[in-house]
């Protein structure tokens, strides 16, 4: 055993022949997941490499799949006869994902275990099969010059072995970056480059709630509930809950956007030490913006957790229930706005610092709706928060009203901005907010589709942000915030758009970047967020799970299949990074970390919940009949019906 060991050790280290006939044709691989891989592996025990290369469920094949993928090198003799044992062998372990592929759930598009259909490419093989695959013999199968048969069917397996590989890594990357408090996992940490010397200076090394969530999703949909629990509660003890009048410190209710698990020396002893959770709540940020988005996001997966666990004990606790009272009190506060959106500052959300996204951004606007049906739907009921479901109503009301009357274009609506009339007072204006036509830039009269259209990415007085904000658009999807006919037109957008905004990796976070002079003035010269970089234009890995879940809410869910099979092309080659460059998504973002923990959970995300599509109602909330029918009353036959000083009686503004 110990023999058979340590010939493992040296194959890997490179003292012994290389298993594919060269050191060149090795080096030939060109995977940078291959090595990293191989490095990864060699720090563990001997142990772990012969459970490594006896698993059906391995990298080790997926190497020799990539081999054969990239170099197309000619196959002979007995490695090509033990790469197809091998790859039998893994393709017949698939049990657990076939067993999905039965199940009829909803928006599922799997008819059995020997035929599927494929949402991309109609009934042929696809990243979503896993049929069992024959052994094959060299003689029959293969030409006799060696090169593989052109029926494809090799290929299919070998890229089915190969994307099962890129899922293996990223669970194990995932489970890498967990961190523990006390002996149990309470989250993980943003990113884990091993290229960048002050991933801890500038952050990356905490525990972030908008990070977290996509790997609390994963777990979740892994049945792996310990460390979403842990996380919520943990999260819970830091919220502010105390009401303070300096300008410095966190208001009632605020979740942190992030904590660190630190070491101290207990009582000045030295000798004696305790773990304690050091929460950031803005104060060491860039530009000291507190998370808006925190609060919200924390609410989501509250519920999340309960609908996937069944465990309905933990949002039933006391201290539970006084947190979402106090984040939705902290939202719904009385204050100078007249509009039923949230009002915040830029950097408040998943665009952390200055983007001209300050007012009512979209994006905060979708997670406020989410939030608020998910808070609705776990509240107990109980005297103390009657009047709380009242108000939470009457915001959802005219919140659903405002974003989708007034944030919704397509070419009708823009052809109606282009022939408004300004300076308009009276109740009954068309143009309401006072918006100039002159605003309708070049580029959007040559991007909006005749089919299609999206909502803007903000609204103010006097402007309109007509930028496209993924985020937002999806999550509105998911928290039914836009009608099912809009949600559809935001997906037939993005397919119509799919160079723009998917090209070579998805997601791009908004379109179009912001250029020139503009740039200049709205980011203040950010060097971060120069053109089609980070939050100007950069394309986000991480979009892909959201992309995921909207896809399935509306039974598309070929679009997030097609995207992810444009992710596999590349992102565990690339390392995971936080973002990528250019206006195609060509480069790796030049600030990017690798290894970076929500693009690692956002691809598992979405291709588990490809794989079973029902999963995804423990994120999608549902407008229920009674909003419906209130939603109706506001608009009533006319949205822009005539409304005096004095006559209306509703406690909510549309």
């Amino acid at each position: 055993m110990m023999a058979t060991s340590e010939a493992v050790l040296q194959v890997i280290g490179g003292s012994q022949p290389c298993l594919f006939g060269s050191d060149h044709s090795f080096r030939k691989l060109g995977s940078s997941r291959t090595c990293r891989s191989f490095i990864r592996y060699r720090r563990k025990r001997v142990s772990k490499y012969v459970n490594f290369l006896n698993c059906s469920n391995t990298s080790y094949r997926a190497i020799r799949a990539d081999h054969f993928l990239n170099t197309r090198q000619p196959v002979h003799g007995n490695i090509a006869q033990s790469y197809l044992r091998s790859m039998n062998c893994k393709c017949q372990r698939a049990d657990s994902v076939s067993s999905t592929a039965s199940e009829n759930g909803t928006g599922t598009w799997f008819v059995d275990n020997d035929q599927s259909f494929d949402a991309v490419h109609g009934n042929t093989p696809s990243v979503l099969q896993f049929e069992t695959v024959e052994e094959l013999k060299v003689g029959e199968d293969f030409q006799s010059n060696g090169s593989l048969p052109p029926n494809g069917s090799v290929q299919d397996a070998l890229n089915r072995i190969a994307e099962n590989s890129i899922e293996d890594e990223a669970w194990e990357l995932l489970r890498e970056s967990m961190v523990y408090y006390c002996g149990s996992p309470v989250g993980t940490i943003a990113a884990q480059d091993p290229t960048s010397s002050n991933v801890g200076v500038l952050n990356y090394d905490q525990v972030f709630i908008r990070d977290f969530i996509p790997s609390g999703i994963a777990f979740l949909l892994k049945g792996e509930y310990e460390i979403v629990r842990n996380f919520i509660l943990h999260t819970l003890q830091l919220q502010s809950w105390e009401k303070t009048m300096d300008c410095h410190s966190p208001g009632q209710g605020l979740m942190p956007a992030s904590f660190k698990v630190r070491t101290i020396p207990l009582d000045g002893d030295d000798s004696a030490t305790e773990e304690v959770l050091d929460p950031d709540f803005g104060e060491a940020a860039i530009g000291r913006v507190a998370p808006v988005d925190s609060g919200l996001w924390w609410i989501i997966l509250l519920r999340a957790y309960g609908k996937s666990s069944g465990d309905l004990s933990v949002q039933e606790r006391i201290d539970v229930q006084t947190g979402i009272k106090m984040i939705l009190r902290l939202c719904l506060a009385d204050g100078f706005d007249m509009f039923p959106t949230l009002l915040v500052t830029d950097g408040s959300c998943m665009i952390d610092r200055r983007m001209g996204i300050h007012g009512h951004p979209l994006e905060i606007q979708a997670l406020f709706h989410s939030a608020l049906l998910c808070a609705r739907e776990m509240l107990t009921p109980e005297d103390g928060s009657a009047d709380l479901i009242r108000a939470l109503n009457n915001r959802l009301v005219a919140l659903s009203f405002h974003i989708r009357e007034y944030y919704w274009i397509d070419m009708k609506k823009l052809n109606e901005i282009y022939r408004y009339k300004t300076e308009e007072y009276s109740y009954d204006a068309v143009n309401k907010f006072n918006i100039y036509p002159d605003q309708i830039s070049p580029w959007l009269v040559e991007w909006m589709p005749n089919k299609g259209g999206y909502l803007i990415g903000n609204l103010q007085p006097a402007h309109m942000d007509f930028r496209f904000f993924s985020l937002g658009n999806l999550w509105s999807i998911v928290c039914s915030l836009t009608t099912d006919d809009q949600s559809h037109a935001i997906l037939d957008l993005i397919e119509a758009k799919w160079a723009d905004l998917v090209a070579d990796m998805p997601f791009k976070i908004c379109y179009p970047a912001l250029e020139g002079q503009e740039w200049q003035i709205i980011t203040g010269c950010d060097p971060k967020n120069t053109p089609w970089s980070y939050h100007n234009g950069g394309a986000w890995p991480t979009l892909l799970w959201q992309l995921a879940v909207a896809s399935i809410k509306m039974n598309r869910p070929e679009i997030a299949a097609k995207a992810v099979e444009v992710a596999e092309e590349r992102i565990s080659r690339d390392k995971w990074p936080e973002y990528y460059d250019t206006k195609k998504a060509r480069f790796v973002g030049k600030q990017a970390r690798l290894f970076q923990t929500w693009s690692i959970a956002g691809y598992l995300v979405a291709k588990l919940l490809l794989a079973n599509p029902s999963a995804a109602k423990i994120l999608i909330t549902q407008e229920d009949s009674e909003l419906l029918n209130a939603f109706s009353c506001a608009i009533s036959s006319n949205p822009r019906r005539k409304r005096g000083p004095k006559s209306s009686q509703k406690t909510y503004i549309v």
